[in-house]
């Protein structure tokens, strides 16, 4: 051990937040609440965070939710049919009880003096909650099927509840005498949206039959109905006290603002039945009409937020994007869930931003202080790889597409756009690699087992510009299978390449010439690293190991073995004296290359970690996995001298005296040297050389000391839960060898039980040979 070893602590993580379902914004417009599971989480706009996340007992799924006008009072449906009310600033839930629906709620909503509360339940009933006095005051009986939405109108005085269901009727309700007093009917599909005219004399309803009717609410009968040639899932009336003239409103006429399947934002006059703007989702393609139902861009909700003018929307994708009014520019944009992550980089002249490829055809920027994203549009197929230049501002991406692009970020807005691109490979792309001392040329390396060389265009387009076309300057047939991996060395000289046929290989980039092949793993390579300062290469492999290599003699200098499946990425830190990987088996490794030693194991992902990345300060690292998940992490140091002490005396006792030796000189400690042996052995067990000595000693504090006692010591919970991951993986990696050892066992046996084959050993050549004689 060494008395001071570079580490790594969690410093922030970017996870999926929003799986779809309903979203609403409070009052103060301070938080979007939404839900994902049995959950739901409480994003802070401002920062981009989410401070609070409720989540229901049972686990079930939550149905549908509602938050008080006030601010002040959250209630939860789940498939449990249980209804409960929540502090949700406390995490705290303040009461719960039985729905009375035969089936799960499905619509939710507060009247304007949050005293009232709506449910609309699956089995075509709707029931009204006194959450002050805390019984049901009404039983609406009379809607077909589910019903989805329930809004009560604005003005109290009035006492009327508006519901639709699968009948597609817009029923209002009298509060006074429990009855349906009208059914307006003119759309033929699901009604999706109710908004209300500052009056109140005034309705207008979207559906997904491509229409919005506006209803005059005296007459109780449609005034005019707009074709909108879209199917519509939000709409919002606009204020009419601001100028809304950017938006094409002219005059006092009520005006209001549509979104749906194209993943259009679009402004109607309702006198006229026409639409007097168009703003679509920024820097995005324009949408196929025909196709427009199925795109992923598709907006899902339409949310109004009147005391900052401002709108929100959310797409189908899960990505919420607040426009401001009137320009209706995008103010921030949020990304609900992230599907798999394929590569993450970080950005930006001070690594402010990060780029992520998903499983998609979009790349994403984060702003790592807000978590406001930039959604980039180019690649038609899942992106793979992506790699930045050394400044930070350029980065490249390839994809399945054959492609790879070109893009540049304008370092004082922090705006992305594409600057150039570039097709040739016969199949998918899967890596790529950028020049490293000057931004003059890449490399990419395909499924189409070759590998090319791009000159970059110069001078580079301008912002609004359409992208320039890159033509390969190199092309070499480099392996025998798939390119998993390129990467160039820091002196723009060498190139390296890693392949699924179990070989990396050293190419000259001057004329891509071959150089030389490094052999040794077992199966295909996935990842190669330069070392910044040796003449080194690292490999890292499917076969579970990471290699150093010599670029010299190709000799394999060391291996490294500890990963329990595929490694999958791995970077050289700490000025290359120390490598980080990342596997399969969802965790990530620090290395010390000196002493050939696993330093410590971080288990924060539950699955793939396909992505791995250092900051250009070698102080911060970023890891993106199949989970969703993407964490940043932040370079600490951890004093080990003590811990290693304890270490080698707790192992000098076990093979010296024997565990009852232990025993005795452990139940000698005081309590404060207990917990601190406890904690100690938290560390060594995510270890696997030293897991043993860390079992031995927990197997004598937990079979000596009471649960009571041991629940006194500071932290013991945080402790237990961190031993449980880390036991699991030994205890696998155990029965493994328990089958090996078993099976060899067998093999034995059944060699000494043949009795008609004799095994003799002979000498020919000075060689021994084994010679089964029958």
């Amino acid at each position: 051990c060494l008395n001071s070893v570079s580490g790594y602590a969690v410093s922030s993580k970017i996870e999926p937040f929003y799986k779809g379902g309903k979203v609403q914004i409070s009052q103060d417009e301070q938080y979007i609440f939404c839900t994902c599971g049995p959950r739901v989480n409480i994003l802070q706009i401002d920062t981009g965070k989410i401070i609070h996340s409720i989540e229901q007992d049972d686990q079930e799924d939550i149905t549908s939710f509602s938050l008080s006008p006030d601010d002040e009072i959250l209630v939860t449906a789940s498939r449990a049919l249980l209804l409960k009310q929540w502090d949700w600033k406390q995490e705290k839930c303040t009461r719960s009880w039985r729905a009375i629906h035969n089936v799960p709620v499905a619509s939710m909503t507060f009247d304007c003096t949050s005293t009232l509360l709506a449910t609309g339940g699956c089995d075509g009933t709707i029931k009204l909650w006194d959450v002050v006095k805390q019984y049901c005051t009404h039983n609406l009986k009379g809607s077909s099927g589910v019903v989805h939405l329930v809004e009560f109108h604005p003005d109290i005085s009035r006492l009327q509840l508006f519901s639709s269901s699968v009948d597609c009727g817009i029923r209002i309700w009298d509060l006074r005498t429990s009855k349906c007093i009208c059914v307006l009917e003119s759309h033929y599909s699901a009604v999706t949206s109710l908004a209300f005219s500052p009056d109140g004399q005034t309705l207008i309803s979207s559906g997904r039959d491509k229409i919005c009717s506006v209803w005059d609410l005296k007459k109780k009968a449609v005034k005019r109905t707009v074709p909108v040639y879209e199917a519509v899932e939000g709409v919002v009336v606009l204020p009419g006290k601001s100028d809304y003239s950017q938006m094409g409103v002219k005059g006092e006429g009520l005006h209001f603002v549509t979104a749906g399947s194209k993943g259009v934002l679009r402004v109607w006059d309702s006198s006229s039945a026409r639409c007097v703007f168009t703003q679509t989702l920024p820097d995005a393609p324009a949408l196929n009409t025909e196709e427009a139902d199925l795109d992923p861009r598709s907006l899902m909700h339409l949310l109004p937020m009147p005391q900052s003018n401002r709108l929100a929307t959310v797409t189908a994708e899960h990505n919420i994007l607040i426009y401001q009014m009137p320009a209706l520019t995008v103010q921030q944009q949020f990304v609900g869930y992230n599907d798999d992550i394929l590569d993450v980089k970080f950005l930006g002249k001070d690594d402010t931003h990060i780029v992520v490829a998903t499983n998609s055809s979009q790349l994403k920027v984060f702003e790592l202080a807000t978590n406001s994203c930039q959604i980039l549009y180019g690649h038609t197929d899942t992106i793979l790889s992506i790699d930045v230049f050394r400044k930070g501002s350029m980065f490249a991406s390839c994809a399945k597409d054959k492609s790879l692009r070109l893009w540049k970020m304008d370092l004082k807005s922090g705006h992305v756009h594409c600057v150039a691109q570039g097709s040739g490979h016969s199949n998918a792309v899967g890596s790529v690699a950028c020049s490293r001392l000057k931004k003059g040329f890449l490399v990419s390396g395909s499924q189409d087992c070759t590998i090319k060389m791009w000159d970059l265009p110069d001078p580079l387009p301008d912002v609004g510009c359409e992208p320039v076309l890159m033509t390969a300057r190199l092309t070499e047939r480099a392996h025998d299978k798939d390119v998993n991996s390129v990467t160039i060395s820091p002196n723009d000289k060498l190139l390296a390449s890693g392949s699924q046929d179990r070989t990396a290989k050293l190419w000259s980039l001057a004329d891509m010439s071959l150089l030389g092949i490094f052999r040794g793993h077992s199966r295909g390579v996935w990842c190669v690293q330069f070392s910044p300062v040796d003449q080194v290469l690292a490999t890292a492999s499917a076969d579970g190991s990471i290699k150093i290599w010599s670029i010299q003699e190709f000799s394999c200098l060391r291996t490294f073995e500890g990963h329990d499946a595929s490694v999958l990425k791995v970077i050289f830190v700490s000025r290359g004296t120390q490598l980080v990987s990342s596997g399969s088996d969802g965790l990530v490794k620090l290395w010390t290359i000196k002493t050939n030693e696993c330093v410590k194991t971080f288990d924060a992902h539950q699955d793939k970690v396909w992505a791995l990345h250092g900051s250009s300060k070698d102080d911060l690292m970023v890891t993106g996995s199949a989970d969703s998940t993407i964490t940043l992490w932040k370079e600490c140091e951890m004093k080990q001298s003590k811990l290693c002490f304890v270490l080698h005396v707790i192992h000098a006792i076990i093979n010296e005296d024997g565990i009852q030796e232990l025993e005795k000189t452990l139940l000698k400690l005081r309590q404060d040297q207990k917990e601190s042996v406890l904690r100690f052995s938290v560390v060594w067990n995510t270890n696997s050389r030293s897991c043993l000595d860390a079992q031995a000693v927990l197997q004598v504090l937990l079979t000596h000391l009471s649960p009571e006692e041991i629940l006194q010591y500071q932290g013991t919970r945080t402790h237990l839960e961190g031993l449980i991951p880390y036991t699991e993986r030994h205890m696998q990696r155990i029965g493994r060898l328990l089958q090996a050892s078993m099976f060899l066992d067998y093999m034995w046996q059944k060699i000494n039980m043949a009795e008609s084959m004799d095994l003799v050993l002979s000498v020919v050549d000075g060689k021994f040979l084994f010679k089964l004689i029958v």
